[in-house]
C-alpha cells in the first residue's frame, strides 16, 4: 500500500469535510440571523412572545403608514360575470411575472387587465390569482380575477367585474403601522410555532351575492406558512381570520 498517497487522501477527505461543515454552520447561522427579519420594529412584550410560542417572521414589515379612506364597490351586472371565458388565443404563463407584457398580451380579452396586480401567495399552478387595485396600488384582496392555465399557457379566466366608489363621508385615515398590527396578532391570535411569510397592506372587504354597494376598508394582511392567512383593519385593528370567518377586537 501507498502510505504517502493514503495519507495524502485522508487529509484531502478531512479537509474537504472541514469546508463542508464550515458551509453548514455558516448557513445555519445565516438562516438564524435571517429567520426574524425586523424584529427589532417590533416591542420588547411582542418579541418575548415571539420567544414563548417559537413564532418566527421570514416577512419585511413594512413602514408605510399612508392617509387611506374607507371605499365601496358593487358587482357589475355583465353578462360574463362568474364564467369561464376561453381567451381566443392562449398566453404563455411566464408573462404573469411581468405586467406590461401580460398587459399587452390580454387587453383584447380583458380591457382593464392592468388595473389588476398578480398574488403569488394566493396562486396555485395553473391557477394565477390577481386582484384589481385601489387607486393603482392597493390590492382589494377578497375580489378575484382567475387567470387559467394549461401546460404553461393562459387558456381562460374568470372573475366577477366590480365597480369601485368613494363615499364622500368616508376621509382618509392613518393606518395602523404593520409593527403594532403584527404584535397584536402575535401576542394575542397567532397559535404557537406560526411562521410569518408575507405581509401587504391592501382592502379588506366581506363578499356577499348581491348588487348593493358593499363596504372595503384598508387593512394588512399576514400570510402564514401553513397557508392560513390573518387580516388587521388598518382603522379599527379588529383581527379578521377568514378561514374560520371570525372578527376579533
Amino acid at each position: 500500500m501507498d502510505w504517502g498517497r493514503a495519507k495524502n487522501v485522508l487529509i484531502y477527505a478531512f479537509l474537504l469535510l472541514n469546508l463542508v461543515l464550515g458551509y453548514q454552520l455558516w448557513n445555519d447561522l445565516r438562516e438564524q440571523a435571517d429567520s426574524n427579519l425586523d424584529i427589532t420594529a417590533l416591542e420588547n412584550n411582542t418579541q418575548q412572545a415571539m420567544d414563548e410560542k417559537n413564532i418566527r417572521v421570514l416577512a419585511k414589515i413594512p413602514t408605510e403608514t399612508p392617509e387611506l379612506p374607507k371605499i365601496a364597490y358593487r358587482f357589475l351586472d355583465d353578462a360574463q360575470s362568474g364564467k369561464m371565458v376561453e381567451l381566443p388565443v392562449p398566453v404563455d404563463s411566464r408573462l404573469i411575472f411581468s405586467p406590461r407584457e401580460l398587459a399587452a398580451a390580454l387587453k383584447g380579452s380583458i380591457p382593464d387587465i392592468g388595473d389588476y396586480r398578480y398574488d403569488e401567495v394566493a396562486s396555485s399552478a395553473d391557477v394565477f390569482v390577481l386582484h384589481p387595485l385601489v387607486d393603482g396600488k392597493w390590492p382589494l384582496f377578497k375580489i378575484e380575477l382567475k387567470l387559467l392555465g394549461s401546460n404553461q399557457k393562459i387558456i381562460s379566466y374568470q372573475r366577477r367585474a366590480i365597480e369601485i366608489s368613494y363615499p364622500e363621508e368616508e376621509k382618509p385615515q392613518r393606518v395602523l403601522s404593520a409593527s403594532k398590527a403584527l404584535g397584536n396578532l402575535i401576542e394575542n391570535f397567532l397559535p404557537e410555532g406560526s411562521v410569518v411569510t408575507e405581509v401587504e397592506l391592501g382592502y379588506y372587504g366581506e363578499v356577499f351575492d348581491s348588487d348593493a354597494h358593499l363596504p372595503a376598508a384598508p387593512a394588512w394582511r399576514f400570510m402564514l406558512e401553513s397557508g392560513k392567512e390573518y387580516y388587521v383593519q388598518g382603522i379599527s385593528g379588529d383581527v379578521i381570520s377568514p378561514n374560520t370567518e371570525k372578527t376579533k377586537e
